[in-house]
């Protein structure tokens, strides 16, 4: 296929690069030149703006970081909303129901299908072609597009109402959230009480408790503390805010959510939104008085 794709990130650009790979044709976009000229070297053409990637493909895929550079590259001036040949519009991101639900009735008007494509499993999973991709939208485009996507992952289709995907993805990103503050929680709990952390892990890892933070966050990033997954704690908030909010606007009333977004509005407010992800257990670690890992395995007040 022939296909534009805006965002080159820590996501976007793995995911590109495997499209060109997989032997399809990319016109690319991003607002940093260096990492456009690096997929140009291996064969992707370079377009000035959304509109100009939109004026020469009629699948425009993007990966960005925030509801509004989704809404600005779809629907804003110099847009993919005013491309000449686009037909559909992929949006890898996660923006949440209500902003993909807006975006189809914007793209809607110029007779662009809005396809929400939202992915899970880190750069990693990028770069390995192993995501979990979720996909909301007509079935006849998901079908369509399925053999390009079946190339950056494992292809889900949730159905075809507007956000639909966004939802799942959500859901996926809540219990991710989770596994990574509770954890910390339980570890410092042992470090506090005199436990060796990776012993800790290795029995976490063998037994009920085991997740994805422990499984693959704790032994990579968080013990050696080098706090280098890949995934910044703003992205992280952004999700879990949506979640919440995705939850309000259901009726529903969910506690371990609301106590989890509280933990994670402390992690931004200490460490920042450019922090990895990872680094949330520093504030618990704070609290306890404790330091979980490091070269000497673990560390008391």
């Amino acid at each position: 296929m022939d296909i534009g794709f805006i965002g080159l990130g820590n996501m976007g650009f793995p995911m590109a690069r495997r499209l060109i790979e997989a032997g399809h044709k990319l016109v690319v976009f991003d607002t940093r030149k260096d990492v456009v000229e690096k997929l140009v070297a291996r064969g992707a053409r370079a377009a000035t703006s959304p509109k100009d990637v939109a004026d020469q493909v009629e699948t425009v895929m993007a990966s960005l970081p925030s509801l509004q550079a989704s809404l600005e590259v779809a629907a804003g001036a110099n847009g993919v909303v005013e491309g000449k040949r686009a037909k559909r519009f992929v949006d890898l991101s996660t923006v949440g129901s209500a902003m993909a639900a807006r975006i189809h009735g914007l793209l809607a008007e110029r007779n662009i299908v809005q396809i929400d494509c939202p992915v899970s499993g880190g750069v990693g999973g990028a770069e390995k072609g192993t995501l979990a991709v979720m996909v909301s939208g007509p079935k006849a485009e998901f079908e369509l597009l399925k053999p390009a996507l079946d190339v950056i992952g494992k292809v889900f289709f949730i159905g075809e109402k507007p956000g639909a995907a966004q939802t799942m993805k959500l859901a996926n990103n809540f219990l991710s959230a989770t596994a990574i503050v509770a954890t910390s929680e339980a570890v410092v709990m042992g470090v506090k009480a005199g436990l060796d952390p990776a012993v800790m892990i290795d029995v976490i890892n063998a037994g009920s408790g085991m997740n994805t933070a422990s499984r693959d966050k704790f032994p990579r990033s968080v013990l050696p503390r080098t706090f280098d997954f890949g995934f910044a704690t703003g992205l992280m908030v952004k999700d879990v805010r949506l979640a919440l909010e995705e939850m309000k606007q259901l009726g529903l009333s969910m506690e371990v959510a609301d106590a989890v977004g509280r933990l994670w509005e402390t992690v931004i407010s200490a460490e920042g939104a450019e922090s990895d992800f990872t680094a949330a257990i520093k504030p618990i670690e704070k609290k306890a008085g404790v330091v979980v890992g490091g070269k000497g395995g673990l560390a008391g007040k």
